[in-house]
């Protein structure tokens, strides 16, 4: 233990003693890292948004072959229909209205929901700033997510418009689902009005089932019932739902997958190149050592060492700037009418920190080996 610590001091002393060349290696890992995390940030974020569990229990009815909400228009009587069928426990109507259905940075989404339904449809919501009961008191009030908010520059008590609603913020909401942080709440016979949809009319239904188990035969059955119907449903889990209905945004973040590995690859490729350089420099100084007493692999330790202490502060310096640079941002990416909120967590920092520290060790191998290999009388000579 005590032979690893004395090689990591030294390790440190050496890169301590070029200074500007360590920087500047430490800076161009930090850059790599940057967007590696924040590409595995994308990923992780479409990961959450779209893998189902056993502990899925809601459907989205849509109408069939319509994918912007402007375009899903469902007679709202559908609910009791719905709620007849077995193993339904909830329905609940949503309007739903947006500014952009294309991919877009800056998406307003409206939410419209019965105002005695909130708590069924977002039972996790926690309002930290307002009322609930401001909310419900107003006709045009808006319980707005805490990103939105923040993105937005809103509080309690001001008037925005957006997509041709004009609301006043009764209250700042907080959900540890991300898209609820994106969005504005609203009375849904309010929305119906402003949207001009018209009473009576809604963009989905959402439709909580008893168990995971009935997912399937429930949606089957929701489709079969309005198959003959003048507006015919498509029925699917939520998570599904967001995957088939954003199909464009998720295949702009898969692209994504080769800038992180291009930063991965630019990262390995750096540390060689700066270790070959200290190797090549070194060479009558390991030489040095080796007549001293140090064996060849105590060299080839070192030099790994310092590509491991590059890599970590690189890695640590890059992500985390980066995960605060996101978290400061606050993007969301919208596509449909769908929300991604890009938020990076724990498992994202502590992976794109471990995955820096073990690109600087194995970018220090071949170095290593060169500084074992180098034969002790050409270089002393040299």
């Amino acid at each position: 233990m005590n032979a690893l610590l004395n090689l990591l001091r030294l390790s440190w002393t050496q890169l301590s003693r070029h200074r500007v060349r360590s920087l500047l290696t430490v800076l161009g890992v930090a850059s790599g890292m940057f967007l590696y995390t924040a590409v595995e940030t994308l990923q992780r974020s479409l990961a959450k948004a779209t893998e189902q569990s056993a502990a899925d229990t809601t459907l989205v009815v849509y109408r069939q072959n319509r994918f912007c909400p402007s375009a899903s228009r469902l007679p709202e009587h559908y609910a009791d229909e719905i709620l007849r069928i077995d193993g339904v426990r909830d329905v609940i109507p949503v309007q739903i209205v947006v500014n952009n259905c294309g991919a877009s940075l800056d998406v307003i989404t409206f939410r419209g929901v019965p105002d005695d339904q909130l708590a069924k449809f977002a039972p996790e919501i926690q309002v930290i700033a307002g009322s609930m009961e401001e909310w419900q008191k107003r006709g045009d009030g808006a319980l707005v997510g805490e990103v939105f908010a923040q993105r937005r520059g809103l509080k309690p008590g001001d008037r925005f418009d957006g997509a041709g609603v004009t609301v006043t913020v009764a209250g700042i909401l907080r959900s540890p689902f991300p898209q609820d942080n994106n969005v504005a709440y609203v009375k849904l016979p309010f929305l119906q009005r402003a949207s001009k949809a018209g009473l009576g009319v809604v963009t989905q239904f959402n439709v909580r089932v008893n168990s995971g188990d009935d997912l399937k035969p429930v949606a089957r059955a929701i489709d079969e019932r309005f198959h003959s119907d003048a507006q015919p449903t498509d029925t699917r889990p939520e998570k599904a739902f967001f995957a088939e209905t954003a199909a464009e945004l998720i295949e702009l973040i898969g692209f994504t997958r080769w800038l992180g590995i291009g930063a991965v690859l630019a990262v390995t490729a750096l540390v060689a190149n700066a270790l070959l350089l200290v190797v090549r420099g070194r060479v009558k100084e390991n030489a040095v050592l080796r007549t001293l007493g140090y064996p060849g692999r105590a060299i080839g330790c070192l030099v790994i060492g310092e590509g491991g202490m590059l890599g970590l502060a690189g890695g640590i310096a890059g992500v985390g700037l980066s995960a605060a640079f996101l978290r400061w941002q606050s993007f969301t990416m919208g596509n449909e009418g769908q929300t991604l909120a890009i938020q990076p967590d724990a498992s994202v920092i502590v992976t794109g920190i471990l995955a820096a520290l073990l690109l600087g060790i194995l970018a220090s191998l071949w170095p290593a080996w060169q500084a074992v290999m180098q034969p002790i009388v050409k270089n002393l000579r040299g």
